[in-house]
């Protein structure tokens, strides 16, 4: 078996070091030697981009922030299911992480970037989210999922008062899909309490015996309806997971 051969690295605030590597025909993103994601399985990417277009059915063109780009698959299989008219907005922290989707390795998701409709921020997704409106869906994908962080600055979306700040981003009836390697009961009542009506998704592995993730799915309400709060609606009784990948 070829050891991993190293395309590129870079130093993160905070002093973590970020590496793009290639083993066989395959790359992948890491930091500080921790595995976040590679063009080998990307199937719960996949899944979500294409969770959150079908949802957005029915809107001519609709408006779509997503929180990080990785290695592109998410963003991929969201442009494939929406309409023409979409306008996508991809926020990635890291400007060489976009730097390595305009290149070569952009290939392994079909090159998304130059998709028409897909306008790329290179910043913090909160900070996106602060200056945005009127979206019909906001994704984020940018860690583990609330309860199991790979970079604390992240904790900050998943507080109430970026939660609500999302919600007065999106148009009524618009959506938040967040991705999870766990189920959170806690997060789940903090997204209830801060005024979307909450569904828990807990799709199957995307590889024989491989391990669930999950993805809320916050919708604001249509209309407004004062301080009415709306529950918690699950697909399927959480159980315990561990991560299929590091965000």
């Amino acid at each position: 078996m070829k050891s991993d051969e190293l395309l590129d690295r870079v130093v993160l605030p905070g002093g973590s070091e970020m590496r793009l590597i290639r083993w066989d025909a395959h790359v992948a993103i890491e930091i500080d030697g921790r595995p976040l994601m590679s063009t080998h399985e990307h199937g719960s990417e996949d899944d979500l981009g294409r969770v959150v277009a079908e949802r957005l059915a029915g809107i001519a063109a609709p408006r779509v922030l997503i929180g990080g780009l990785g290695l592109g698959f998410t963003l991929r299989a969201a442009l494939d299911a929406l309409p023409k008219a979409a306008e996508v907005v991809v926020a990635e922290l890291v400007p060489d992480v976009v730097r390595w989707n305009r290149a070569k390795y952009g290939a392994y998701a079909g090159r998304p970037l130059r998709d028409r409709r897909v306008t790329v921020v290179v910043g913090d997704v909160g900070a996106a989210i602060a200056e945005g409106r009127d979206y019909d869906a906001i994704v984020l994908d940018v860690d583990n999922g609330p309860d199991a962080l790979t970079h604390n600055v992240n904790a900050n979306l998943y507080k109430p008062t970026a939660l609500q700040r999302t919600r007065r981003a999106l148009r009524p009836g618009g959506m938040l899909a967040v991705w999870s390697a766990f189920p959170s009961r806690a997060f789940s009542k903090v997204l209830a309490a801060s005024g979307f009506g909450v569904e828990l998704l807990r799709p199957p592995p995307t590889t024989e015996g491989g391990p669930r993730y999950y993805v809320w799915i916050g919708r604001k309400p249509a209309a407004s309806r004062g301080s009415a709060r709306a529950g918690v609606v699950r697909s399927a009784r959480p159980t315990a997971a561990r991560p299929s990948r590091a965000r």
